[in-house]
């Protein structure tokens, strides 16, 4: 009976993770294919967590991990075939400190990039993104589900590599 009850729970919970995905196969293929979709940031993962932790330990109600929750917040990647806009914040060793604290993490508009999908083996896509015309000249590699999960890998010239999880949603049909 103890089995039984594993097993339910178990189908239970692959069943609710899939009815919860964020896009279809075909949708997740059409936006990725046709260069038009939102990466939104659930979560962001530092390089250094350790020292990140380090200073997180000294504010009162940090529970620490290496994982910095975003949900909630409205960082995203906007991906269209002819901008990438992103706006995410940024955890982890600077090399060149802003002048201005507006312009900490990863806040830039991108029309001169390139932009290379391929399919994965086991489905899903690997989606590299390197920009020309941005300060930091930033490498964004994207690791895609069929179901639009994903992670987004950042490599910049001035900073420590950082990662993000999230989702990928449609754009807009109406111009932002």
């Amino acid at each position: 009976m103890k089995t039984l009850k594993k097993l339910s729970f178990i189908f239970l919970a692959l069943f609710a993770f899939t009815a919860n995905a964020q896009t279809d196969k075909a949708t997740t293929a059409k936006i990725v294919e046709g260069k038009t979709y939102t990466f939104v940031a659930t979560s962001a993962i530092p390089l250094n967590s350790t020292d990140i932790n380090n200073i997180l330990s000294k504010m009162g109600g940090n529970a620490g991990g290496g994982m910095i929750n975003l949900s909630g917040a409205s960082y995203d990647v906007k991906i269209t075939a002819d901008s990438v806009v992103a706006y995410l914040p940024y955890y982890g060793r600077s090399y060149n400190a802003p002048l201005n604290r507006d312009d900490s993490g990863f806040k830039f508009l991108s029309k001169d990039f390139t932009y290379s999908s391929k399919n994965r083996k086991k489905g899903g896509w690997e989606v590299i993104i390197n920009t020309k015309d941005t300060k930091e000249s930033p490498r964004l590699s994207f690791s895609i589900s069929e179901n639009g999960y994903g992670s987004l890998i950042i490599t910049s010239n001035n900073k420590q590599s950082i990662t993000y999880n999230g989702y990928l949603a449609e754009n807009n049909s109406k111009k932002d």
